[in-house]
């Protein structure tokens, strides 16, 4: 039998499925089902700072509203400074209690500041890793490539400081270099990187006149984009990585391995066949594994990163490379007019 163990983030887990952060793991009753069905490990739902903010403001409306009818109730807890979501970090404990897998919190902060204050407070928890996710639109015009690289390095040295378990970086694709990203996140002690956040972006409904904010679930070749850089920076790096967007069944897990990833996040793949599709997955990768004689992940691990390969087009221009060598035989069944 295939042993599908891997290690991500210094844990060892039983397989490389790692249900990524969405409203699914926010639930005790599905976290358990994934566990059930052979997830590895979980990442709770992440905590926004939005709902941070929010909280406390509805705490500093209610106590305004006694300021003068109960003076001297405000005497006796001078300077009373909200916790935050406390159920939010309640309901996380309680997640992390009811399964043996690893749960992992992810955190998605505005100010600085906040950052390794909250990562603090979810290291309380119990969870097993802290993700920061580094899901901001830039709508800035003044602020630089370098300002806003220097800003999350920082944040990723100042959280380190402030926990012990591991802290992970989860990106966009959206910056200059990403390679260049992630290498200075390595060298400020990131434990780990998953490639890439979906950012949801806004649309506009012509009809209504107005925008909307559609769900949109990842779509098979998303994967495609994680797989080039995951491919480059394998055997480069000293933090771990974790593949995310697009991974729709075993072959995409079975792929991301191969370039190099410890471990991959499904989400998506989730919502549209159950949570029991874990186990599908988990099948597949064993069926395949067995008809390629592999004994266990570490085998294969990376055996067509660029780093492993002679091509030097594979993680280049390899795509352009053929179209301009075969273009006649690529092109011969579109219906090109």
């Amino acid at each position: 039998m295939s042993n599908l163990k891997t290690n991500y983030l210094g844990l060892e887990l039983k397989n490389p499925n790692i249900v990524g952060a969405c409203s699914l793991t926010s639930d005790i009753q599905h976290v358990k089902k994934m566990e059930e069905a052979g997830a590895a490990a979980v990442v709770y739902k992440s905590l926004f700072e939005e709902q941070i903010q929010l909280e406390n403001l509805e705490l500093e409306q209610s106590l305004s509203a006694y300021d003068e009818r109960h003076a001297e109730m405000l005497r006796l807890f001078p300077g009373l400074d909200h916790a935050g979501p406390e159920e939010f970090l309640h309901d996380l404990s309680k997640a992390v209690k009811s399964v043996s897998i690893p749960v992992i919190a992810s955190l998605n902060a505005v100010y600085d500041e906040t950052w390794p204050q909250w990562a603090a407070r979810l290291e309380e928890t119990g969870v097993a890793g802290i993700e920061l996710n580094f899901y901001q639109a830039v709508t800035s015009f003044e602020d630089t490539a370098k300002e806003i690289v220097d800003k999350r390095v920082e944040i990723i040295a100042e959280v380190k400081k402030h926990v012990k378990i591991p802290v992970v970086a989860k990106l966009s694709p959206y910056y200059t270099n990403p390679l260049h990203v992630v290498k200075k996140m390595d060298a400020s002690n990131a434990s780990g990187f998953v490639l890439f956040n979906r950012l949801f972006q806004p649309d506009i409904d012509i009809e209504k006149v107005a925008h909307v904010y559609p769900y949109n679930f990842s779509n098979p070749d998303d994967h495609r984009l994680s797989l080039r850089y995951i491919g480059l920076l394998y055997g480069n790096i000293k933090g771990d990585l974790c593949a995310a967007n697009g991974i729709s069944d075993s072959a995409d897990v079975i792929r991301m391995i191969l370039a190099g990833a410890n471990s991959t996040q499904i989400v998506s793949s989730l919502y549209k066949n159950g949570i029991s599709y874990i186990a599908e997955i988990l099948a597949g990768i064993e069926d395949w594994m067995d008809r390629q004689n592999y004994k266990s992940i570490d085998e294969f691990r990376g055996k067509l990163s660029h780093k492993m390969l002679k091509d030097p087009f594979a993680y280049k221009r390899a795509q352009y490379v053929d179209i301009l060598m075969k273009s006649d035989k690529i092109l011969k069944d579109l219906p090109i007019l």
